[in-house]
């Protein structure tokens, strides 16, 4: 049931992100009164018979969640209920890096690493939309889809060296692996911003070359966040990302849909890397 200050939402559809895999592994707990099954966004109806989706620390794999009210966001005008719950917690993290950490501003470079991934195809409309030049890498089968979301240069990181590229901001989701290509990829007075460890949780930095270019490295994390950060991101999502959204800039870009029963087979998709953008689990 909800406590003071949460809603009861009617869950229509969740979405898969990497942090479910890694939390039924056992790899990623939820952070203290989260609830213990995964699902870190929904879409649905609240029981004041509201349409909205939400940003949750857990539980979106149910049909019915508690949310805090300040964790609400309205369903974008062109956007379908369904759909909307591919969009707070990719949303959330864009906004949250993109802007508030690395402040990419319009004709600077940015490359963002797994842009097949929904927080990939979410970062590239959404750099476009702030005129940036579009760098990604994904496999070669996803790189006409992300052209087609705007990407100007796609790289397949099996076969290709993105460290000789020039990029005032990286996204990265893959850690320790990437951290010395990320470094020599960044221009002076650059930012690196890890947002995801698939990579592995370690490597060695080379301190001067960081220094020789004024480099920043930030990581950062969502999930567990206090609430009242979570309000603030919130906020400002709805303020500058809902109106690109509903002015067509940006669309959610769903892979395909599951009904939740079949949740292991979404994840499998998910763990072998086989989408373009987000994956749906349907409740009703």
């Amino acid at each position: 049931m909800p406590t003071e200050g949460e809603v009861l939402v009617n869950v229509v559809a969740t979405a898969v992100n990497r942090a479910d895999l890694l939390q039924v592994a056992g790899f990623y707990p939820p952070p203290p009164g989260a609830p213990e099954y995964p699902g870190l966004e929904c879409s649905g109806v609240t029981t004041e018979g509201e349409e909205v989706c939400a940003l949750l620390a857990g539980g979106g794999y149910a049909e019915k969640v508690a949310v805090p009210r300040t964790h609400l966001l309205p369903i974008p005008k062109g956007v379908t209920l369904a759909q909307a719950a591919a969009l707070p917690e990719v949303a959330c993290t864009v906004w949250s890096n993109v802007t508030m950490v690395a402040g990419l501003k319009a004709g600077e470079t940015i490359l963002i690493h797994g842009g097949g991934s929904g927080i990939g195809t979410f970062a590239i409309q959404y750099a476009k939309a702030l005129k940036a030049q579009v760098i990604t890498t994904a496999r070669a089968s996803k790189h006409e889809a992300l052209r087609e979301l705007g990407a100007d240069e796609c790289l397949d990181y099996t076969t290709e060296d993105f460290s000789t590229v020039k990029a005032d901001v990286v996204l990265d989701i893959m850690g320790g692996s990437y951290l010395e290509r990320n470094i020599k990829a960044l221009k002076t007075n650059g930012r690196l911003v890890i947002i995801g460890l698939q990579g592995g949780r370690k490597a060695e930095l080379d301190l001067g070359a960081l220094l020789a270019k004024r480099a920043m490295v930030a990581g950062t994390t969502l999930r567990s966040r206090p609430s009242s950060e979570k309000d603030q991101i919130i906020q400002g999502v709805r303020r500058e990302l809902w109106p690109l959204i509903e002015d067509g800039l940006i669309r959610p870009v769903i892979d395909r849909s599951f009904p939740l029963r079949e949740a292991a087979q979404a994840h499998r998709l998910v763990e072998a890397n086989a989408h373009v953008g987000k994956v749906l689990l349907t409740v009703v």
